[in-house]
């Protein structure tokens, strides 16, 4: 079983576009969004993966991520729940670890109206590693549930409706 360990930050500028170091399109939609396990498809560039993943505890929950036919991916995301997520993921290295940013399409601040949805994520070997925060990262929301993918495309569709 694999344990994924992240923490989760909101992003205050746009300093990160040109610390990046590669850019991706992400497409994913959840099959399942429910607290107990997350069924996620996700179409990343030119490739495509099923993620199963656990009860979030603190900053760490199981998770179980396969590679899958993209034609399979795309017939599955006609079954997604809520919203399908658009985003573009920018890599940043960044004082010996990899912080991932995902700059959401369409999708606003649940805290704050209006203001576009930008959020940092570092995985981490285990939950108190150490580890330098880049000059980008605001606020942290790793607990808060509003922040979790599978609620952001809940509460888009809730939010157009």
């Amino acid at each position: 079983m694999a344990k994924e360990i992240e923490r989760k930050y909101l992003v205050n500028s746009d300093s990160f576009i040109a610390m990046a170091t590669e850019c991706h399109h992400i497409v994913q939609g959840y099959l399942s969004a429910s607290p107990r396990a997350t069924v996620r498809i996700r179409i990343l560039d030119d490739k495509a993966y099923l993620t199963i993943k656990g009860i979030t505890d603190g900053c760490s929950r199981n998770e179980w991520e396969y590679e899958i036919p993209i034609d399979d991916a795309n017939e599955m995301l006609q079954c997604h729940e809520g919203l399908l997520i658009e985003k573009y993921r920018y890599i940043v290295p960044y004082e010996g670890h990899c912080w991932e940013i995902d700059k959401f399409i369409g999708i606003n601040d649940p805290e704050s109206c209006g203001t576009p949805l930008v959020m940092a994520e570092i995985e981490l070997q285990h939950a108190d590693e150490q580890f330098e925060l880049p000059p980008f990262i605001g606020k942290e929301v790793t607990t808060d549930a509003r922040y979790y993918n599978s609620s952001i495309a809940k509460s888009a569709v809730n939010n157009r409706q």
